[in-house]
């Protein structure tokens, strides 16, 4: 689909004026609505996410770090969001296939202080604040494109996708034309891998001057267990098994309340093994000895995936262009090391609001202020740790506490390479021994896992997961790849099939996504591009 300023709309469509529209009600984009009405009550600006309701698409660790919320909202703690654990100890243990040991914590994943929160509900917390403030939130509303101006090229708000379109294109009964959502300035909030800002990117060249965008997915689930085993505030991150030495994965381990666990997996998708599983990585990881006693006799309440952001500090795209700026995960401000993100995001979203009042609402000016905040500061002193491990977890590891010891001051910095090249090709690849166990936990397979996701398409829409030339699939990649779309998603969206008819072919289940978008990342041949389905579909996530 091509931006809104080259395609004129068959009909006039209906307008809706803001002086600011946000586009996602993450914490960056709910974080920067409610300090620009703080700053100025007076500018009127629309919050547009495209999830059913707030919080349900929202998914993270997530532990965050208290001081830009505490600056956003200081009284906060007096009605803290529903799901708020202390971190009261952490621990980081290094696996093997049989057992594993217990590490010194790393500086940068020391959690005191730190809150455990489920961003989900965080996310649904702050709304109801931001509307009190005289923000409009609207979920259900998906961008599908910029509007433009036609001489200049300037972002001039979005068009909210039309409802009701058959997957033929043919308009069904209930077709609602999509509006227009006009705005002084556009705030990109979508978090990783936005399907706007991807488009914006290459529009206005803003990677003219950065590395490639660095990924990898997050996989998480929640857990009800015997209240017992819980210990709250809790928190455990490991490395090691199931992931092999060239492999980037760990994961996390969170003790809420009420007999709640969030545990998830975290592969970064530079992985060159063509046969690489994430989702089946995390499944063996609950089933590890240490592991695998917290769950049993317990219930799965929610699953779901994620991209993660990781591409830090020399990954960071120009943050602002005629009429629009970006933040939080769509700008690439997760802290890697830390495994945290939400206070980058909250962070950065109220300097956008600070720079907008200040600038009679232009913005020019925010990219060279949010490189000279302590946003960026936290970035550049951990540029080198995450690519670091493209040599190997052990050199990664030995890179990691040199640039933990000399506070990030190497003279140097590493470069980052796009993840879609990272693939060997199956005869160029020995792919390690796996050293995997039989696993009897819930669930059982990627379709029970997006059951556990509360994924819901109207079959009857047009598919969302677009691929360019779907030859390429059978004539190419079914040889140099083996087809590694069928593994890497978490959520078994793709399938080679055959029949009589038409041989083998691609099948895309474009009903099971759960919107992580794995697939734009890391294709091998840059085909597979995900635009967003009608609003309100997708996965309805329970406090993940």
């Amino acid at each position: 689909m091509t931006d809104a300023a080259a395609t004129a709309p068959e009909t006039e469509r209906d307008v809706m004026e803001y002086d600011v529209v946000a586009v996602g009600a993450g914490p960056a984009g709910l974080s920067f609505a409610i300090r620009l009405k703080q700053l100025n009550p007076e500018i009127s600006i629309c919050v547009i996410e495209k999830s059913s309701t707030i919080g349900a698409q929202i998914l993270s660790g997530a532990v965050i770090e208290t001081g830009p919320l505490d600056a956003l909202l200081p009284d906060w703690r007096d009605n803290p969001p529903p799901i708020c654990v202390p971190a009261t100890e952490d621990e980081f243990w290094l696996l093997s296939r049989d057992g594993g040991r217990k590490l010194p914590v790393p500086p940068g994943m020391n959690n005191h202080g730190n809150v455990i929160v489920s961003l989900g509900a965080m996310c649904a917390w702050l709304a109801p604040q931001a509307e009190a403030l005289g923000v409009e939130v609207f979920p259900g509303f998906a961008a599908s494109e910029t509007l433009h101006d036609p001489d200049t090229g300037a972002v001039t708000g979005v068009r909210i996708g039309d409802m009701g379109v058959a997957k033929d294109g043919s308009h069904k009964p209930g077709y609602t034309q999509g509006i227009d959502i006009k705005a002084k300035v556009t705030v990109l909030a979508e978090g990783a891998r936005g399907h706007l800002t991807k488009r914006l990117l290459k529009r206005f060249d803003l990677t003219a001057d950065s590395d490639p965008q660095g990924y990898s997915i997050g996989i998480k689930e929640l857990w009800q267990v015997p209240e017992e085993r819980v210990t709250p505030g809790r928190i455990v991150h490991s490395f090691g098994w199931p992931a092999d030495n060239s492999t980037y994965g760990g994961s996390f381990i969170y003790h809420l309340d009420k007999g709640r666990i969030a545990i998830g997996y975290v592969s970064g998708l530079d992985y060159s093994d063509p046969h690489y599983k994430p989702w089946e990585a995390f499944q063996q990881f609950k089933h590890h000895p240490m592991v695998k006693p917290l769950l049993e006799g317990g219930e799965i309440v929610s699953a779901g995936a994620r991209a993660i952001v990781t591409g830090g500090y020399q990954s960071l795209p120009r943050t602002e262009m005629p009429g629009a700026l970006l933040i939080g995960d769509t700008a690439g401000l997760l802290n890697v090391p830390k495994v945290k993100g939400t206070h980058q995001a909250i962070r950065s979203g109220m300097l956008a609001a600070e720079h907008l009042v200040a600038s009679a609402l232009s913005p020019e000016g925010f990219d060279a202020k949010l490189r000279a905040s302590p946003a960026m500061e936290e970035l550049r002193k951990v540029r080198n740790i995450k690519p670091g491990f493209k040599r190997g977890l052990w050199m990664g590891m030995l890179n990691a506490a040199w640039e933990t010891a000399v506070g990030g001051r190497s003279p140097w910095t590493l470069k980052n390479k796009p993840d879609w090249c990272s693939l060997d090709k199956v005869g160029e690849h020995e792919s390690p021994k796996r050293d995997y166990v039989d696993r009897d936990l819930a669930p059982r397979d990627r379709l029970a896992g997006v059951y556990f996701a509360a994924t819901e398409h109207d079959e009857d829409q047009p598919v969302h997961l677009q691929v360019a030339d779907t030859s390429i699939c059978i004539e190419r990649c079914t040889v140099e790849y083996d087809n590694p779309c069928t593994r890497f998603c978490p959520a078994n969206v793709y399938e080679i099939v055959e029949d009589e008819t038409q041989g083998k072919r691609l099948q895309i289940n474009a009903a099971n996504c759960v919107h992580c978008k794995t697939c734009d990342i890391k294709d091998p041949y840059e085909i597979i591009n995900w635009v967003t389905p009608e609003g309100g579909s997708g996965p309805n996530y329970q406090n993940l």
